[in-house]
């Protein structure tokens, strides 16, 4: 169908056509997502059980934590460069079914060396999945609609906050002891084996490509193909086509720093909220489960409504930059509120806020700088940095807690970092965002 047949297409037909875009793909993909989180994050909780268990310290906990992000880091562009060739449904399913069996093996670790090898190989597990999608979203909308539907779907990373850290706390305490398993044995099975049935859902479930999809009606088809073509033409001039071209742009680091701030402070919240609020003085491990959900309840919020924001005012750096300072001062001022329970839920709050509402319009950046096979190792490649990162920071913080006995050089460490990248990302000036403006998304008069 051509462009010139869809020149009566009405604005409610093109809004028709997203909405059920949104409501088939990012409901399971937000389940997915919830599931990989929580098998990331678990660990977090599962802390207060296994280590003094197994003898493992405060910088063995923050070595195995950042032993993740490196399995993640090595993998992640060949994964999504896999991805661009064999399509989504196969790459999801694939990397779903590996990461849960990893998730579900640590239930019956022995050793500290036992930890460090799994938690490496659930990185290189999951390895591609977030940026994956990202790419994958940016073949079924085109920029000016992309921060909201980033947003909803990366708010399963607040959701398996609010869902995990109450039921972990649930299993930690009610099922210690049953069928001779620990606590903590028992949350990596429970939490970890449904990814294999998600696994299998995905590849059935999962469309490759607008052009595919037996959902949409043969106009909504050509809407959306319509749409993404005039974003690539719109894009022409301000955006890389080619991988090597991309990784030569300065804007491109800025970006890098951006994603390294933010993955490793919401590798920090996942690892260490827990902790934090035990140290504020709340030692029921129930009760250390439902008040770490708390954070990440503000942070869904922010997270949608910084993204509506963006989406409607077509702006994303200073809604990305703001809420990440909003966020670095939160974390600087953690410290302040040591000993307090309530004070330290506060401060952990205004964290969530603001690393989780700059996600949304930070992570449809990239797509606005990249098209093409650039997109899929670009994005890939600015996610690594972050998790390089990822790996690097655990490490550091878990040392010198380990040091000092203090969390608070983490929280600083934290804050300091994201408040350079917002910084920078305000500094550099990335591309401009392809407007609605740019797209036919209303009849042409």
């Amino acid at each position: 169908m051509s462009d010139r047949s869809l020149t009566d297409a009405s604005p409610q037909e093109v809004e028709q056509t997203y909405r059920a875009i949104t409501r088939r793909l990012i409901p399971f993909l937000i389940v997915c997502y919830i599931s990989a989180y929580i098998d990331r994050s678990n660990i977090g909780i599962a802390k207060l059980q296994f280590t003094g268990e197994l003898g493992i310290t405060e910088a063995m906990y923050g070595l195995g934590g950042g032993l993740f992000y490196l399995g993640y880091s090595l993998l992640e562009v060949p994964s999504n460069l896999l991805m661009a060739r064999v399509g989504a449904r196969l790459t999801i399913a694939r990397v779903m079914f590996l990461w849960s069996v990893c998730s579900a093996a640590t239930a019956f670790i022995l050793h500290p060396y036992h930890f460090y090898i799994l938690r490496f190989l659930l990185g290189a597990a999951e390895a591609g999945f977030f940026p994956g999608v990202l790419f994958y979203l940016s073949q079924w909308a085109p920029g000016p609609r992309r921060a909201r539907l980033t947003a909803l779907f990366m708010s399963a990373m607040a959701l398996s906050g609010v869902i995990s850290n109450p039921i972990s706390g649930l299993i930690l305490g009610s099922m210690n002891g049953r069928l001779g398993l620990d606590g903590w044995q028992w949350l990596f099975l429970l939490e970890g084996l449904p990814g294999c049935f998600l696994a299998v859902a995905a590849y059935f479930y999962l469309t490759d490509r607008p052009a595919d999809a037996r959902w949409l009606t043969e106009r909504q088809k050509a809407i959306v193909l319509r749409d993404l073509e005039q974003e690539t033409t719109a894009k022409q001039h301000q955006s890389h086509g080619r991988f090597l071209e991309a990784v030569k742009d300065p804007r491109f680091y800025t970006l890098a720093v951006m994603a390294m701030a933010m993955i490793s402070g919401l590798a920090g919240l996942s690892l260490w909220v827990p902790t934090i609020i035990r140290q504020s003085g709340v030692k029921d491990v129930l009760h250390v489960g439902l008040l770490s959900a708390s954070p990440y309840l503000f942070g869904i919020v922010a997270q949608q409504l910084v993204a509506r924001s963006s989406d409607r005012h077509q702006e994303r750096r200073w809604h990305a930059a703001g809420a990440g300072l909003f966020g670095a001062l939160a974390w600087c001022a953690l410290p302040l509120a040591a000993g307090d329970p309530w004070l330290s839920v506060i401060a952990l709050n205004c964290v969530a806020i603001g690393m989780f509402g700059a996600t949304g319009p930070f992570w449809s950046m990239p797509a606005n700088m990249l098209r093409g096979s650039a997109a899929a190792g670009g994005i890939a490649l600015i996610t690594t940095f972050g998790s390089i990162s990822g790996f690097f920071s655990p490490m550091i913080v878990g040392w010198v807690a380990g040091r000092t006995g203090s969390l608070a050089f983490g929280q600083y460490y934290f804050g300091g970092l994201l408040a350079l990248g917002s910084l920078l990302l305000l500094a550099a000036r990335p591309a401009r965002p392809v407007q609605a403006a740019d797209l036919a998304l209303a009849p042409s008069n």
